[in-house]
Formats: structure tokens, sequence, C-alpha cells
């Protein structure tokens, strides 16, 4: 009977020592040689090559993306300076000859209940230029645009004038 305790002891010591080098295999594996510190010149460059390569990707995505949200927020205020411009005509009888009239009051008006707008100012377009507005219009009543991103007559793309009256 004692033959049986003494080879069960001895195989949990087996047991024991076969886990303890286990954990140092283990920890020898996450150990880092401390010759090496950080990263190598080729990890490095390898790195940056991808970085380059989904910026070269994602980025002319982005920027088209960017560009359309701008043409689409212009279009929208565009619209709501016309509803702006309605409720002038509704109120006076008349639009304004200028777009200020709907932050300042005309000196020539007499019964002007302005300003029209939430804002002191006229907004501009989302470029940061003044929206475009001729009464009597051409192409309607009044005609309202924007000259796009480059601020003149004509474009493509981004460039492109966003009209109103279309």
């Amino acid at each position: 009977m004692l033959g049986r305790f003494a080879r069960a002891s001895y195989n949990a010591r087996a047991i024991h020592s076969e886990s303890d080098r286990g954990i140092e295999v283990m920890q020898m594996r996450f150990m880092r040689n401390p010759r090496r510190r950080g990263f190598t010149l080729v990890e490095l460059l390898v790195v940056l090559a991808i970085l380059g390569l989904l910026a070269g990707l994602v980025g002319p995505q982005v920027m088209k993306f960017l560009g359309s949200s701008k043409t689409k927020t212009a279009k929208l205020q565009i619209e709501d300076l016309a509803a702006t411009l309605d409720l002038y005509r509704l109120e006076l009888g008349h639009y304004p000859t200028d777009i200020k009239a709907l932050v300042e009051k005309p000196g020539d008006v007499p019964n002007w209940n302005g300003p029209y707008l939430k804002k002191s100012d006229v907004p501009k377009d989302p470029w940061g230029f003044e929206y475009q507005y001729r009464y009597p219009g051409e192409n309607g009543s009044f005609d309202l645009w924007s000259l796009g991103a480059d601020n003149r007559d004509g474009g493509d793309g981004e460039n492109a004038d966003i009209r109103g009256w279309e």
C-alpha cells in the first residue's frame, strides 16, 4: 500500500514539474530579447507602404463624397432662401431687389417686417461665397444660384453652378 502512495506522489511531482516547464516555455516565448527594442526599418517601411496604399484608395472616395455633400447642402440652402423670398413677397407684394433685404431693412420699403432670416447675415454657400440673386429673374420671378467651388460661371463636378430654377 505504501508503494501506491509513493507512486501517486511521484506522478504528482512529474505532472507538476511538466506544468512548470510549460509555463517556463510560455514565458520564454513571450519574453523579448533585451537587445531587440522596437521595430526594424523594414517593418516600419512595410507599415508605411500599407498606409500609403490605403490612403491612395480611400482618400479620393472620401473627397468625392465631401464634394457631393457640399453640392447637396447648396441645393438645400437655395431652396430655403427661395422659400424665404416667397415669404417676403407674400408680406410686401414684391420680391426684394437685393437679397440683403431679407436681413436689413431697405430704405424704400415701409412695411418691412424682417429680418426674415434668423441669422444677421445672408448665409454663404458651402464654399464660402455669396449666393447670386437677380430680380427680376430671367428663368422665373427671381434667379438664385451658387457659382460652385470655383466661384465662376459654368464648370463641371464640384465647380458646376447650382441653380435654383433647375
